[in-house]
């Protein structure tokens, strides 16, 4: 039977700014309670404002260990003024440009989950390349182009253990979401052809994929 976050957790996730719907929400929170076992941090590459942070954070401190997420927190390329997944909430008046960064943190707090989690505010290529130990969970969700997207991937999944799961989320195989799903799909796909990684569970655009072989 999946695991299944407490009501005032999935309250939290419900009440939280972000896209994620419920199941795939729920799926993400079974990954990353399995992938808690291997008493390894669980990491997350796109924060946003911290809806699925939560769960991940709720998984890890059921497992005794750490979520990490990491955002530059100034917005993906669909989130940016004009396009349609932007929220004028989100923008700091005083230099012009987004920054979730402070409803991610009110996110945290009022779901009493920030001692479970690190939060690193930056460029995911550049936390990747000084990050030196192994995970149990890379969640994948970060910017859409191909360019980020290929980032994420090449700079996290290495470091997914034995075991680990990678998961991927907005895989849209239909070419008609090109610019919001095609770069994951393509990424997915190159994991599972690379042999390192075997899928586990769909749900909606989120792909679970466990660690069954080396390499990325």
């Amino acid at each position: 039977m999946p695991a299944a976050p407490k009501p005032e957790i999935l309250a939290a996730f419900e009440a939280a700014k972000g896209f994620m719907p419920v199941d795939e929400g729920l799926a993400l929170y079974d990954a990353a309670v399995a992938a808690g076992r291997l008493g390894l941090p669980l990491v997350e590459v796109g924060t946003y404002c911290g809806r699925s942070t939560i769960l991940l954070a709720d998984a890890a401190r059921a497992a005794g260990v750490v979520a990490v997420t990491v955002d530059h927190h100034r917005g993906s390329e669909e989130q940016q003024p004009g396009w349609e997944y932007h929220d004028p909430e989100t923008v700091d008046p005083e230099v012009g440009l987004m920054d979730t960064l402070p409803t991610f943190r009110r996110t945290l707090h009022q779901a009493g989950l920030e001692e479970h989690v690190i939060a690193v505010v930056g460029r995911s290529p550049q936390a990747a390349k000084v990050w030196a130990a192994p995970v149990g969970l890379v969640f994948v969700d970060g910017g859409h182009t191909d360019e980020h997207a290929t980032a994420d991937y090449e700079g996290w999944a290495p470091h997914v253990a034995e075991g680990g799961v990678l998961v991927i989320h907005d895989v849209f195989p239909d070419p008609v979401d090109e610019f919001t799903g095609q770069a994951p799909y393509r990424v997915y796909l190159r994991a599972l052809e690379s042999g390192a990684f075997t899928e586990v569970s769909a749900t909606g655009s989120l792909r679970v994929l466990r660690r069954t072989g080396a390499g990325v």
